[in-house]
């Protein structure tokens, strides 16, 4: 019903709406925003696992705070799940839930920002104080209608914050983002040599002495050794953005170490469900790099055992929305994975076997590709089904990654319609019935 409408109301009335409500939800809150300290966290990939190291930090350091992510909403030491499948909420949720960490005494609120979230002014009337860009890659493409327009709904949230700015250096789109000005600037890197930080007119920090295994990753900072509970290099940037905010804090390098050493894994961020005799692991990537980076990670594992496989349960939304990125997944797929199993992810009012349809096309158009009808990879529409599948297929010392979805609580399917889902949870259960 909601989109029948949206197609017989004009564009501009509707931005009328959008801009409106922003401003009346903050003058209903008495403008909560000025009386904490927000920080917005901005980028394609990496905004959850970065929001969750920042309050970590900030919480050893003795602060309350708030944070609003993709998998949930805390303030001070009550939180809950964000089951709204929607990482930042509309306006007056925003002002309420921002109103509420003011009345706890919260002293920071650390929001994931979306770019569909700016372009309907979800951010207007939010003071924001600090604002970090993960990364830049191409997402919602029909829903803005190029990368350049996308990008450019990111470089709102710069444009409106003064204080202080933290930026990817290594993502290829950050001269877009460094032009704005701001009273303090911090930069991070995995890339850039020593010499190179004479460019920059601000401190970067540069990760080096890099260690990524299958329980942890390691990098040094100057003279200071970090080591987390995370998987993948894609975390060591999570963290630098984390440890970058700190400092720009006053949290010294040694504190940051120490708050984030026991850090835990975000639920649905590379998180090992199963560890023994094969391991299983979910993960939110639902993106073209996010996927082929957590592909990476996991390829590297296997080389310490030959004979290990990789086997791969995806799917891709529905809905019209990304259309451009199914057959890219296919073709990220046939390059790494051994087995792939295709799958419901939330297939909205779309028809599921054609959203398949058009992933497989991915690695089925590739010269001599290993994926071919009938035999070495299969469309299970039914996700829990799917998953049984991976799981008996799998032998000693394989890996089965299931991406997508992560820890989200439905799946979303026509009509407005939900199913309650939790890939972690499913797992467990699946894996339960095996005969081991």
């Amino acid at each position: 019903m909601k989109e029948i409408i949206k197609k017989f109301i004009p564009k501009f009335i509707l931005n009328y709406y959008h801009w409106l409500l922003p401003i009346f939800g903050a003058f209903l809150y008495n403008f909560p925003s000025k009386k904490i300290k927000v920080i917005g966290i901005i980028g394609t990939d990496g905004k959850t696992t970065t929001t969750n190291l920042i309050v970590s930090i900030l919480e050893q350091a003795g602060y309350k705070v708030a944070s609003i992510s993709t998998t949930r909403f805390k303030i001070g030491n009550k939180e809950w799940k964000n089951t709204l499948k929607m990482t930042m909420p509309g306006r007056f949720n925003l002002q309420s839930f921002l109103k509420k960490a003011v009345d706890s005494k919260c002293e920071y609120a650390v929001l994931e920002v979306t770019d569909e979230g700016i372009k309907q002014y979800r951010h207007c009337l939010i003071d924001f104080k600090i604002v970090i860009l993960t990364n830049i890659t191409p997402e919602h493409i029909e829903a803005h209608g190029s990368f350049e327009k996308m990008r450019a709904e990111n470089e709102k949230l710069f444009q409106i914050t003064k204080e202080t700015h933290i930026i990817n250096i290594d993502d290829e789109n950050k001269e877009y983002f460094l032009k704005y000005s701001a009273s303090k600037k911090y930069g991070y890197s995995l890339k850039i040599s020593e010499s190179e930080i004479k460019n920059f007119s601000f401190p970067v920090l540069i990760a080096q002495n890099i260690q990524i295994t299958d329980n942890d990753i390691s990098f040094s900072l100057k003279d200071v050794n970090f080591n987390l509970n995370l998987l993948g290099e894609f975390n060591i940037y999570n963290a630098l953005a984390a440890i970058c905010f700190g400092l720009s804090e006053g949290i010294s390098l040694e504190d940051c170490q120490k708050f984030l050493k026991n850090t835990s894994i975000v639920p649905g961020r590379m998180e090992v469900i199963i560890k023994k005799p094969f391991q299983v692991i979910v993960d939110y990537a639902h993106t073209v790099v996010a996927l082929e980076k957590v592909y990476q990670t996991i390829k590297n594992w296997k080389l310490k055992n030959e004979n290990s496989r990789m086997i791969c349960v995806f799917g891709s939304c529905g809905g019209g929305r990304d259309r451009w990125k199914r057959s890219e997944f296919g073709k990220i797929a046939s390059k790494y994975c051994n087995e792939i199993i295709l799958t419901n992810e939330d297939p909205y009012n779309e028809n599921p076997f054609s959203i398949l349809e058009d992933i497989e096309k991915g690695f089925l158009q590739i010269p001599n590709s290993k994926f071919q009808i009938p035999n070495s990879y299969f469309k299970i529409i039914d996700r829990r089904e799917a998953i049984n599948k991976a799981l008996n297929l799998a032998k000693l010392n394989d890996i089965v990654i299931i991406t997508g979805k992560g820890r989200e609580p439905w799946i979303c399917v026509a009509d407005g319609k939900k199913i309650p889902w939790d890939d972690g949870e499913i797992v467990k259960e699946e894996f339960n019935k095996l005969n081991l």
